[in-house]
């Protein structure tokens, strides 16, 4: 028995390396493939690989499967294009994305407590919201509102398909909604914050969408614990938080530095 416990353990540590290993070789694959290459299309093309067990159902469960794995989809090809967009020269914002995208496949996507869940979806509105604005914020105002649109719905079921409340699709729908509108609002007049530095671009859609995600997620968390009524005392400092960023973004932090 006790040779079978201390076997158990063997491949369970054997397996965790093996884990780990093969993730971190994903996102320096991921990430590096665009600086050989001069496309997104490889770095697309491996994350979908990655993934290949979404697509290894009967054809009635690929939608199901899909909708499940949206935030990690999100997150690997926001990493993919945000590589693409920092160009085909090595810089450091290239290693910057590479050990965020490793701490995302090894610690974070693994998580599920409810924290984890909150913590991943508002990371996905961040980073997927920028590389939406920076890679198509340019071309097609339809495809950017679509996009959005998707992250609005996939990161409200990320978090709401793990509560109490079975009836989530219609807020899944209105938070894709809310995020389609943002974003179309936000195409007459782009603004982002340049750090040349690191060669950083943060536009300030992406702020704003993480900020109301936060303040949208606090809201729906205390109704659902206080029978569907809003405790105002729990939420009024958040509140006043999070209006008070936006506020301060859009009035004092809104010079153009660049016009789409």
């Amino acid at each position: 028995m006790a040779d079978y416990v201390i076997i158990r353990r063997g491949r369970n540590i054997l397996s965790t390396i093996l884990h780990v290993l093969l993730n971190l070789i994903l996102a320096i694959a991921t990430i590096f493939l665009n600086l050989a290459t001069a496309s997104f299309l490889p770095g697309c093309a491996l994350v979908l690989l990655s993934k290949w067990r979404m697509f290894a159902v009967r054809p009635r469960y690929l939608f199901i499967n899909i909708k499940s794995n949206l935030v990690d989809l999100i997150m690997g090809f926001s990493f993919v294009f945000l590589a693409y967009c920092a160009g085909n020269i090595l810089s450091p914002l290239h290693y910057v994305l590479t050990a965020l995208y490793s701490l995302w496949l090894i610690v974070l996507k693994p998580m599920s407590s409810n924290f984890a869940t909150k913590l991943q979806a508002l990371l996905a509105v961040f980073f997927g919201s920028t590389a939406i604005t920076l890679m198509v914020a340019s071309s097609s105002s339809g495809l950017t509102v679509l996009l959005n649109f998707i992250l609005g719905f996939a990161v409200a079921r990320h978090v709401l398909v793990q509560s109490e409340d079975t009836e989530y699709s219609l807020i899944t729908l209105i938070s894709g909604l809310i995020f389609a509108e943002i974003s179309w609002l936000a195409e007459f007049w782009l603004i982002v914050y340049s750090f040349k530095a690191f060669g950083l671009i943060i536009p300030q859609i992406s702020i704003i969408l993480t900020v109301l995600a936060f303040l949208a997620g606090l809201l729906y968390q205390n109704a659902s614990q206080n029978d569907q009524k809003i405790e105002k005392k729990d939420i009024l400092v958040p509140t006043i938080f999070a209006i008070s960023v936006i506020l301060i973004i859009v009035l004092w932090f809104s010079k153009p530095l660049f016009n789409v």
